[in-house]
């Protein structure tokens, strides 16, 4: 009990700000920027390579979007899409086109093709900002757009163009040289409020087209004054960002962050294992955020004597696996981790204050949380109902899933949920009737547990968690377990189904380390030692090539669609072999084998 008090004493100074924002108020980033601009004009609010940039220069950039945007016909209410790798354009293109309540797209620079046309339709903007850099993957579908898009193309010291421009493009620097760098004024968003559209943000599309969730400003403030408490974050930090813009994780917790506290953001075109260390030091970093992936990606990398030497005191992220939270911790000297749960479109959230390995947090009181874990059923996917007709929520230690309580009106903050531009997609992520008749909760679509100390623990996503041997296998667990294997770069874990068989069989997809080979007995061995036989694999896929998505997650659909199929998969294949104690290839005769009931699993 007395931990849990101490924890809402540690609570208690952020609730008054947290509680300020309402879906009503008038408040927008683009006051929050001007403020911090007006406190802190010479203070740097962006390092980037060589560059540094202040609040008031980047406020003086933003206004110069704003008043192109008003030339190009954008009014408050419109959208306009952004299409940018990670550089200091991409933060004044938004925060302008957010002073004169133009809605922007971050259009995530990983799609192509069908993924990103189907983005670009679903915006429905009729501008997009598109950095040259990107001109290559635009490329694969300007000529097969829905409707008409009108391109302002950015250019890119950097890398330069990377693909053919567009037709009719304009010049986007050539139309801000000629702006005024003073505000635009207040009155070109006169009508919007605290809780309208800031951004759409896309869903990763690691299992199928991405979606365009809505994501307002009290979102964006809510979510960067509680990031900023979780860090204990001032003007004097420094927050070091290797992650994309377009995501939540970087664009949003981080960005907004940095922005609540007038600290300054430390910004790397993309992550480097590698230079990760390095570009700490050189921007004298004292936090960063955090995807699990790229922590298990330092830790990979070869030991160094300066791996403690840098001024970071603070993390903050998702993901970060209990098999390497300490072994990380004690590496790289880092005192606090902030882990967190959270989703881009997500009505609930919980932050770790306490340090606990493995957590994603708790609450000091069961009543100041939307949260709640009900049971789910893998195999018939729904959650089981009382006499009643109601949900039931899990007891300690049981998994299930996450829910949060959506509050009756709109004008409430807490437990909004803003769902998607799609209202088909919205209303699948709505559960009712599950407390009381009429409720409604927003689906995670996360499993989770909850201990008896109350801390909350992230077990797997629904459709990855599956059934094998009358047993549900956690995709995640068998994953962690499994990249103790020397050698292995990455670990993907899904199920995959077999003709005749109940459920589905384990499939482990590898990313081996440079210069490594497969070695089916020694995978054997390993798997036999961590797992029991349920949860092991049956196939094996070595990946010669992966596709990741911008917060590093393999991309499943694709893995999953084609299975162990010799004759639709190019990688190497194997089979678990419990006579021969090793995975063994899987060859065209041994998958017909299989199909035909010949072999049983």
């Amino acid at each position: 009990m007395l931990d849990r008090i101490a924890l809402m004493m540690r609570l208690l100074p952020a609730l008054p700000k947290l509680a300020a924002h309402r879906p009503g108020g008038r408040t927008t980033v683009a006051d929050l920027l001007q403020r911090q601009a007006r406190a802190r004009a010479d203070h740097p609010v962006l390092l980037y390579g060589d560059r540094r940039q202040t609040y008031g220069e980047l406020d003086a950039a933003a206004n110069r979007v704003a008043h192109w945007a008003l030339d190009a016909g954008l009014r408050c209410g419109d959208v306009a899409a952004l299409l940018m790798e990670n550089r200091p354009e991409y933060l004044a293109c938004w925060l302008g086109l957010a002073k004169v309540g133009v809605t922007v797209a971050l259009i995530n620079t990983n799609l192509t093709g069908r993924g990103l046309r189907h983005a670009l339709a679903t915006a429905e903007a009729r501008h997009l900002v598109l950095g040259a850099e990107c001109l290559d993957r635009f490329s694969t579908t300007a000529d097969d757009l829905e409707r008409p898009l009108q391109v302002w193309l950015a250019s890119d010291d950097e890398r330069g163009e990377t693909g053919p421009r567009p037709e009719q493009a304009e010049d986007f620097e050539a139309a801000l040289a000629s702006q005024r760098d003073d505000d635009p004024g207040s009155e070109h968003r006169a009508s919007l409020r605290t809780g309208d559209d800031l951004f759409y943000i896309y869903t990763s599309g690691t299992t199928g087209l991405p979606k365009a969730a809505h994501f307002s400003h009290l979102r964006f403030l809510s979510i960067g004054d509680l990031s900023a408490f979780a860090l204990g974050l001032g003007p004097k930090d420094v927050h070091y960002c290797a992650l994309p813009l377009y995501h939540s994780a970087g664009g949003v917790m981080l960005v907004g962050a940095a922005l609540s506290a007038g600290a300054t953001i430390a910004l790397r075109r993309k992550f480097s294992a590698s230079g990760f260390w390095d570009d700490v030091r050189r921007y004298d970093a004292t936090c960063f955020q955090y995807i699990g992936e790229f922590c298990r990606y330092l830790m990979n990398q070869p030991e160094r004597r300066d791996d403690r030497n840098h001024r970071v005191r603070a993390m903050i992220g998702n993901g970060l696996r209990p098999d390497i939270w300490e072994a990380f911790q004690d590496r790289f000297g880092i005192e606090t981790i902030r882990e967190f749960y959270g989703a881009t479109e997500g009505n609930t959230a919980l932050v770790n204050f306490e340090n606990k390995v493995g957590s994603v947090g708790r609450m000091p009181l069961r009543g100041i949380t939307n949260a709640h874990i009900i049971r789910y059923d893998v195999e018939s996917d729904s959650h089981p109902r009382g006499r009643d007709g109601l949900c039931i929520e899990c007891g300690p230690e049981e998994v299930g899933e996450l829910v949060g309580r959506i509050p009756s009106t709109d004008a409430v903050a807490m437990g909004r949920f803003e769902g998607y531009t799609s209202k088909e997609a919205t209303d699948k992520k709505i559960l009712r009737d599950v407390f009381k008749t009429g409720d409604a909760c927003f689906r995670s679509g996360d499993l989770l547990r909850q201990d008896r100390d109350g801390f909350f623990y992230f077990v797997d996503r629904i459709g990855d968690t599956f059934r094998w041997k009358g047993e549900n296998v956690s995709t995640q667990e068998v994953a962690e377990l499994l990249s103790g294997f020397s050698g292995l770069e990455m670990v993907n874990v899904f199920g995959v189904e077999v003709p005749g068989a109940d459920g589905r069989a384990g499939m482990a997809a590898l990313v081996l380390a440079e210069g490594t080979t497969f070695d089916g007995a020694a995978f054997y061995r390993h798997v036999s030692e961590v797992l029991p036989r349920y949860a092991a694999p049956v196939f094996v896929r070595v990946l010669t090539e992966q596709e990741v998505t911008g917060t590093f997650k393999i991309r499943k659909v694709e893995l999953v669609r084609e299975g162990f199929d010799p004759g639709a998969v190019g990688d190497p294949l194997h089979l678990r072999d419990d006579e021969a104690g090793s995975y063994v290839p899987l060859t065209d005769a041994l998958h017909g084998r299989i199909t035909s009931g010949q072999i049983p699993l």
